[in-house]
């Protein structure tokens, strides 16, 4: 987000910060985000700058008093007091500050660590079955089946976390359900002050080799490191990291493709 607007998304952040996050906030947030998303009038309402700070916020009592969480109102009333270049950026805030939420109410329960796997083990699985990545992105289906077939496969196997941002992930607000369970994992990640990189190998590494490498590649980026780690037979030896929009390739198919350029060029 840009100026005004991540100005008051980070405002809103302190405000979900500064004490214990309740279980159903995200799933609060997520849902006024969702009813902006579907009410043009009530998002220009809460973000029109010709309207006063007090009359903005007057509306949001009006609307939601009583109807979500006092922790859910606090933060909202936080959100539309602030300045938004965009009406839009309203709802995209609230949307993460959800995520935020389920990330954090995780990580008091000392479940991040398995969240962040789950929800990397979720989006392989989907990867690599067509069948289920063609329904859960059928928008021919209706969301709330959608999420039903997701929820019956995960029920009893995942945290409760991991199966509501799955849900969220079939709803996706825009993004498809993949790029959703990244950005879920990013903000896992970031809530320990850690950065993801995909590791692609062709055999799976050991535990000590996760370790090594994680460790190597902290000292180089200055943060903790979060290895998601494919096995890939493209590969054919050496390793691929990506992080952020960074690459590291040592891969030999990548060593050979290059012989093979200065050989053409």
């Amino acid at each position: 987000m840009r100026g005004a607007s991540n100005q008051s998304l980070a405002k809103a952040q302190e405000a979900l910060a500064s004490g214990a996050v309740a279980e159903g906030l995200g799933a609060e947030l997520f849902s006024v985000a969702r009813l902006l998303d579907g009410t043009g009038a009530l998002r220009r309402a809460l973000t029109d700058p010709a309207r006063s700070q007090d009359q903005r916020v007057s509306l949001v009592q009006q609307l939601f008093g009583g109807k979500i969480s006092a922790q859910a109102q606090e933060i909202l009333t936080i959100a539309v007091a602030g300045r938004w270049v965009s009406g839009r950026d309203l709802g995209n805030a609230l949307d993460e500050l959800s995520v935020e939420a389920e990330v954090a109410y995780a990580d008091s329960n000392r479940k991040l660590d398995d969240v962040e796997d789950e929800l990397f083990r979720l989006e392989r699985i989907v990867v690599a079955e067509r069948g289920l990545s063609d329904k859960l992105s059928d928008r021919n289906i209706p969301v709330a089946a959608r999420q039903e077939l997701l929820a019956g496969l995960l029920r009893g196997k995942a945290d409760p976390v991991t199966v509501r941002l799955a849900e969220r992930a079939v709803d996706g607000r825009g993004r498809s359900f993949a790029a959703s369970l990244r950005s879920y994992q990013v903000a896992a990640a970031a809530r320990r002050s850690a950065s993801i990189a995909t590791v692609r190998v062709a055999t799976d590494l050991s535990e000590a080799e996760r370790t090594r490498l994680a460790q190597a590649l902290g000292r180089q980026y200055g943060r903790d490191i979060q290895l998601n780690v494919i096995v890939d037979p493209k590969v054919i030896g050496g390793v691929r990291v990506d992080i952020g929009d960074e690459v590291i390739d040592a891969t030999i198919a990548a060593r050979l493709d290059e012989a093979q350029r200065r050989i053409a060029g």
